[in-house]
């Protein structure tokens, strides 16, 4: 669970001003604030919309989609059988999935089936959906045919309603991101975390909570995504934090800021890759053979990676 980028994709949340320091994960419970239209494209052709937010039709599938929006923006608490730890769909995919150049759920239904790399074949939506639990989640993969992965589905189609199957659509993804000017720092990341991030993040990382719900979901330690979400790649990170960071003024960080602090986050001990084969060595060369990918390097005096199997999978308290 935390892209919907067609390249994969998790970080949010920087709020207001008070906050303007904080952030790289957006996710309040019932967060939202209206999406914007797709970028203009350069052919003058109409960019794509999704519908209003919430006006589901009264019919079978309505409800299916209704499901799927409240799975989407609470996932912990409406499918903690899955849920491993403390993020859901939106943190990702902010503005319940719909806004532009946070992987927006609209642009990535319309691109399935598709060859995915990252394991070999080409992939339906469903088993997409299924990664994300797996690996931005720290969860379990909900079966085919499982209504969670049903109404999830349901909620993607419902947004992407009238958009040409297929198509590449502007505000699709994260955009990509150049290079940055001076190598990724996670030095430098880590100032320009304790000023925009820690607040709402915490020092630590660990996000923060007001009671029982996650108001700023961890961005490393043992509640945030493992080493298997695409958001763990330096590159995909700082992605979405140039273009959607500090939450609602995306751009504002420069692309060297936004290079540094996905190098700083992404430098930090999380749970395990699920896929790890018991050496550190072999799972950093069969999955993790890229320099956007800390997986076992060194960082602080410890090796990313180096702490054993997976854990156990456990459910998410409601």
């Amino acid at each position: 669970m935390s892209g919907w980028s067609v390249r994969t994709a998790a970080i949010a949340g920087l709020v207001g001003v008070a906050v303007f320091g904080a952030g790289l994960l957006a996710g309040r419970l019932g967060q939202h604030r209206p999406a914007p239209s797709t970028p203009s494209v350069a052919s003058g052709k109409k960019p794509f919309s999704p519908p209003p937010d919430g006006a589901f039709p009264h019919t079978p599938f309505g409800r299916e989609a209704a499901l799927g929006r409240e799975i989407f923006v609470d996932t912990g608490r409406a499918a903690p059988q899955f849920v491993g730890n403390d993020l859901k769909c939106v943190n990702c995919h902010l503005d319940a999935g719909r806004l532009p150049n946070s992987a927006p759920m609209w642009a990535a239904y319309v691109m399935f089936p598709q060859y995915r790399a990252k394991n070999g074949h080409v992939n339906t939506f469903a088993e997409r959906i299924q990664g994300c639990f797996r690996y931005s989640m720290n969860g379990r993969a909900p079966p085919l045919g499982d209504k969670v992965l049903v109404a999830l589905e349901s909620y993607a189609a419902y947004l992407a309603t009238g958009a040409p199957h297929g198509a590449s659509l502007p505000g699709q993804g994260y955009p990509k991101l150049k290079p940055a000017p001076l190598p990724p720092d996670s030095g430098r990341g880590r100032g320009v975390y304790t000023m925009y991030c820690a607040m709402c993040h915490g020092p630590d990382g660990a996000g923060q909570s007001s009671g029982a719900a996650v108001v700023f979901p961890p961005l490393w330690g043992p509640r945030s995504y493992n080493w298997g979400a695409g958001i763990a790649q330096i590159d995909t990170a700082a992605a979405f934090i140039k273009a959607n960071m500090p939450y609602s003024q995306g751009g504002r960080l420069s692309d060297q800021q936004a290079w540094d602090v996905a190098a700083y986050i992404d430098s930090r001990p999380r749970p395990q890759d699920p896929r790890y084969t018991g050496s550190v060595a072999e799972t950093r060369a069969r999955f993790h053979n890229s320099a956007q990918s800390m997986y076992g390097k060194a960082a602080s005096g410890v090796l990313l990676g180096g702490d054993g199997p997976p854990k156990p999978f456990a459910p998410r308290a409601r």
